[in-house]
């Protein structure tokens, strides 16, 4: 069984990392969660309510890192998913997170990114020239690290899947693990 990486850190968007994880499974792929280190993650829930400028977060369920960045052998995984939520803004700067980025980029394995999670390839300088769905308020973080910003549900540029947040899930989601499906079929 083939193993995807999913990133997450504390206040990762609990169905921008749910839903794909259980879509990885169902297709036959053993998701395999990576954070800053070994340890249990706290997943948020956010949300923009009615009346409300600005996103409000709840707790949401708890989720075990299989490995951390530091031990992740990038050749042993057919894909990555960058998951949104606060967690992409400080564990961005991570340096093995940064080497793990720019190998799925630089291998054109396939790549999902929804929401925040942008902010992971935009510091490691992989957006650069390329198409992507983001959450509003994180174009200026695509856009000034040379990306263009798309206001879709489902951008696709080459190896690169996105979405601008769960509500997307249904649409990127989908044309990422049939690629990732179509590779590992090949």
């Amino acid at each position: 069984m083939q193993k995807v990486l999913i990133v997450i850190g504390d206040a990762t968007e609990l169905l921008d990392t749910m839903y794909p994880y259980y879509r990885l499974q169902e297709a036959g792929f053993q998701p395999v969660v990576t954070a800053p280190e070994k340890r249990k993650y706290q997943l948020v829930l956010h949300e923009v309510k009615p009346g409300w400028t600005i996103t409000k977060e709840w707790e949401g369920y708890t989720l075990d890192c299989d490995v951390p960045f530091s031990e992740v052998k990038e050749d042993d995984y057919a894909g990555i998913m960058y998951s949104g939520g606060r967690a992409p803004e400080y564990i961005r700067y991570d340096e093995n997170l940064v080497r793990i980025t720019k190998h799925f980029f630089a291998e054109n394995k396939p790549i999902a990114s929804v929401c925040h999670g942008v902010e992971i390839p935009a510091y490691a300088d992989c957006v650069r020239g390329r198409k992507m769905a983001t959450v509003a308020k994180c174009k200026f973080d695509l856009e000034v690290c040379g990306g263009t910003f798309v206001d879709e549900p489902c951008v696709i540029d080459g190896n690169l899947f996105s979405g601008r947040t769960f509500h997307d899930n249904g649409y990127y989601v989908g044309p990422w693990i049939e690629a990732l499906t179509n590779a590992r079929d090949a």
